[in-house]
């Protein structure tokens, strides 16, 4: 992770404010920092100017000419004023007042800001530089207005050690800054990976939900197909016998509607939805071993011949996964069945048990002769669906006709001891 950088310019600190041309421009902070400066330099100049005024010993910090502390006035209320670019051009601003160092009281304080600037944010050679320099220019000082009380070196020596604490100070701001720039990075960062982690989350559920309903509506459809075709084949059958299909037509139907209502809900479902979901789309209990023999009456009850064997040894200790796995999986087999082998015997057999993993095989005959078009459409995703549930779940797939010319699913699930 690179290391943060803290900008040129105060205003381009983060949450900065910039006008239409895409200039950084001051904050209200900024003007008012600013503000409080300009009237503490100018406050200086006339604290200043009003001290060299009064009687003195002589040569106690005076001026060698009186035009030069008139000079010196003059150049300090400028240097003042001056501070107001100081967050655009702090070098040069340093540089054009960095000659005031060598006599000048009235610009001292200006000139202070101006170097506290330039180390805070501009790079640390460009800073030593500009205070080094002004560092050399108190040899001058020292000699124009001396201080009878330090003398030569040791007003050289305070200089210096005054110089040395604006670059402390300079430095810890600057520090200071860089780490408020890197933890809000850091904090953006993390926003952004949690945000883009749910993403992720609600993608995998969307696409989970997509995949229970696939298998759930095309097998409530297919049901529902084979029923109506049955009293459009019979319409001469039985009221009873109607009535029975068109009351499961009826129910497949209502189920099929209610699945949808629950899918639509959940897939337009956002982070901004403040509604609460309804009662419908509360998930419902997922399907187990247990539900199997449900499974099988339902398809026989549409004329569909199943044979099951079930030599699963204790299938009420299946995990709730697995139990859901292997029912997906002969629901998906006997709707292709349905759609695709239409009159045919589909043989289903399960086995296994706890360390050995648990087998699930469907097999039915293959249609004699050429391939009719489906009763059924459907969208070629089924055997698509069933390889990613049991590759999800760790285990084995083939599907294809065997030796004898049954198409086959068998599929292998790993079943903890």
């Amino acid at each position: 992770m690179t290391s943060a950088v803290v900008p040129d310019h105060p205003w381009l600190l983060p949450g900065a404010l910039t006008d239409a041309a895409g200039r950084q421009r001051r904050t209200t902070r900024d003007w008012l920092v600013d503000s409080h400066i300009f009237l503490l330099a100018l406050g200086w100049v006339f604290l200043a100017a009003w001290d060299a005024s009064q009687p003195k010993p002589e040569f106690a910090g005076r001026l060698p000419y009186e035009w030069m502390q008139d000079l010196d006035n003059v150049l300090g209320l400028l240097a003042a004023g001056a501070l107001w670019l100081r967050r655009r051009w702090p070098v040069a601003l340093a540089l054009a007042i960095l000659p005031l160092g060598l006599f000048s009281v009235t610009g001292s304080f200006a000139l202070l800001v101006v170097l506290f600037t330039v180390v805070v944010h501009r790079p640390l050679p460009q800073a030593a530089m500009l205070l080094g320099a002004n560092v050399l220019t108190l040899f001058s000082y020292a000699a124009l207005r001396p201080d009878p009380s330090l003398g030569y070196w040791g007003e050289m020596i305070f200089g210096v050690i005054f110089v040395g604490s604006v670059l402390a100070w300079g430095m810890f701001v600057r520090a200071r800054r860089q780490l408020v720039l890197s933890l809000r990075e850091r904090a953006d960062r993390a926003e952004a990976e949690q945000q883009l982690r749910v993403a992720q989350a609600r993608q995998l559920e969307r696409t989970r939900i997509a995949r229970e309903m696939h298998d759930v509506l095309a097998h409530r459809v297919s049901l529902l197909s084979l029923h109506a075709g049955a009293l459009e084949f019979r319409p001469d059958a039985p009221p009873a016998e109607v009535a029975r299909a068109a009351g499961v037509i009826r129910e497949s139907a209502h189920a099929v509607l209610q699945d949808l209502r629950e899918v639509i809900w959940v897939l337009r479902a956002d982070d901004s939805t403040s509604s609460t979901p309804p009662d419908s789309a509360v998930e419902r209990p997922q399907p187990t071993l247990a539900d199997l023999p449900a499974l099988v009456n339902e398809s026989r009850a549409a004329g569909t011949r199943i044979e099951v064997v079930d030599d699963v040894e204790d299938g009420a200790a299946a995990p709730r996964a697995l139990g859901r796995t292997a029912y997906r999986i002969v629901q998906e087999c006997l709707t292709n069945a349905r759609k695709h082998a239409v009159g045919s015997t589909v043989r289903v057999r399960l086995s296994g048990s706890a360390g050995t993993g648990l087998t699930v095989d469907v097999r039915n005959r293959w249609p004699v002769g050429s391939a009719a078009p489906a009763a059924i459409p459907g969208a070629g995703t089924g055997l698509v669906g069933i390889a990613e549930r049991v590759s999800l779940a760790g285990g084995r797939l083939e599907h294809g006709r065997d030796a004898a010319g049954d198409f086959r699913v068998t599929a292998w699930l790993p079943w903890p001891a």
